[in-house]
């Protein structure tokens, strides 16, 4: 079972392998638009602390204190299911994209997956075809031998751990990173865990936090939460009701 979660999931942004649309010319517009788009794909692309497959699994744990992250609550409703109403914070950013995550990888659904990013991402941003979520959950279901509309025999909780903002422009676009722990059950095994982490673009549009349009940002390290090299990645405790 181990084995499934590990290969089935792997590290999540190089789940499938796939991206967004190029990020070079993603918006056309006036030169300051474009010095805005340029900017914005220098913080997405940036490389991130590499991890390998075995710092996602459960480690030693560091006792020293460390800074956390307040995680405003969601406020209502959203499309398919996805709780909404976060401020127009690089924490509400955050907030956002756990409760998209959650809602996709939870599911267990390839077709609930491609409803959640079709609502949720921005024209010109990961599609149902392209989004590193829909690929982790096609990956789970197709290591589980399982079909595309899930299985009530396999349970998946995609609890937000710890969390960073890797960068920002002007108040209306965030990157924040996810680390999650992930517990897959299958009926008659007991549950087996692994951490997964996600970046993505967020965009303040209208009243609400989307994915913003071009490529997916550079993979997050995926490592298990509460470990030296948690920290060292940047990132800290997740509190409130994100």
């Amino acid at each position: 079972m181990a084995g499934l979660v590990v290969a089935g999931f792997g590290v999540w942004s190089v789940v499938t392998g796939t991206q967004g649309p190029p990020s070079a010319g993603a918006r056309p517009g006036s030169g300051h638009v474009e010095r805005e788009l340029s900017e914005e794909d220098a913080v997405a692309d940036s490389p991130m602390q590499p991890a390998d497959l075995q710092q996602a699994l459960a480690g030693p744990l560091e006792a020293a204190s460390h800074a956390s992250i307040a995680l405003p609550a969601a406020t209502r409703a959203g499309e398919v299911g996805v709780p909404t109403g976060f401020p127009k914070t690089p924490e509400g950013a955050l907030a956002q994209l756990v409760e998209v995550d959650r809602r996709a990888i939870e599911s267990v659904s390839v077709v609930t997956a491609q409803k959640v990013v079709t609502a949720w991402a921005e024209p010109g941003g990961p599609t149902a075809r392209t989004w590193s979520g829909v690929g982790a959950v096609a990956q789970l279901l197709s290591s589980a031998g399982l079909p595309a509309d899930g299985a009530d025999d396999l349970v998946v909780e995609l609890r937000p751990a710890m969390g960073r903002i890797k960068g920002r422009v002007g108040d209306g676009y965030v990157i924040p990173c996810v680390d999650f722990v992930l517990t897959v059950s299958v009926t008659g095994e007991a549950p087996q865990r692994v951490a997964v982490a996600d970046c993505q673009r967020m965009r303040w549009v209208g009243e609400r936090w989307v994915i913003g349009a071009g490529a997916e940002p550079a993979p997050a390290p995926s490592i298990w939460p509460g470990t030296a090299a948690s920290y060292a990645a940047g990132y800290r405790w997740l509190e409130g009701d994100g």
